[in-house]
């Protein structure tokens, strides 16, 4: 898939930080279940590449990618376990570079119009707009409609299930990110119910 085609295939992107392998697939299942299969599992913690693999092995339904890449070998190993698409928060020639070498697919961070000029200059045309609250989120994508009408963007850092409709009813925006899909003590509880219901809310915000 395309990173065009896997942000059409959510209305959010959810961002997950996993302590725990343990919770990785019953985390990602609950999901699933409830209609977001597009799951960011970001590299901030030491389980996360475990993680990524125990998902990517583990629940067919899941399009697992990961986020927080920073490094340019980062890409590969994520790549090897099983991620099919990569999240920066920002862009630099060389994780530009690494990405393409390893094949992944990758949805760039950006939070200016030069950051994204420069994006399109490496060839990327999906970005994410991060973090979207500090940047001007609805009114910033909307200005940025304008003059790079091209740019598919994905919002991400301070987007709520209040916010996230009046985004994903702007044209240039392809889904949203957003954490409030697996809140940290409902992962710790092992909610997965409950996660679930919080998935088919979500998931509601934009009928397939």
């Amino acid at each position: 898939m395309q990173i065009r085609d896997i942000m059409r295939s959510c209305s959010v992107m959810p961002v997950l930080v996993i302590e725990n392998v343990e919770h990785a697939v019953p985390l990602a299942q609950a999901l699933v279940d409830g209609g977001i299969r597009v799951l960011e599992v970001t590299l901030r913690t030491e389980a996360a590449l475990a993680a990524v693999k125990a998902i990517s092995d583990n629940v067919p339904g899941a399009i697992v990618g990961v986020g927080t890449v920073v490094r340019p070998e980062q890409f590969q190993a994520a790549k090897d376990a099983g991620a099919v698409f990569a999240v920066t928060p920002g862009l630099t020639p060389k994780l530009a570079a690494a990405a393409r070498a390893c094949g992944i697919q990758l949805l760039p961070g950006v939070m200016t119009p030069s950051e994204a000029i420069a994006a399109l200059e490496e060839g990327f045309d999906a970005m994410k707009l991060f973090p979207a609250e500090q940047a001007g989120s609805l009114g910033m994508l909307k200005a940025m409609g304008g003059p790079l009408p091209q740019i598919l963007f994905c919002p991400t850092g301070g987007v709520s299930l209040e916010s996230a409709p009046k985004l994903l009813a702007l044209p240039n925006v392809g889904c949203v990110g957003g954490s409030w899909l697996a809140p940290k003590d409902m992962v710790a509880k092992g909610d997965w119910a409950g996660i679930t219901a919080l998935a088919r809310e979500a998931a509601a915000l934009r009928p397939e």
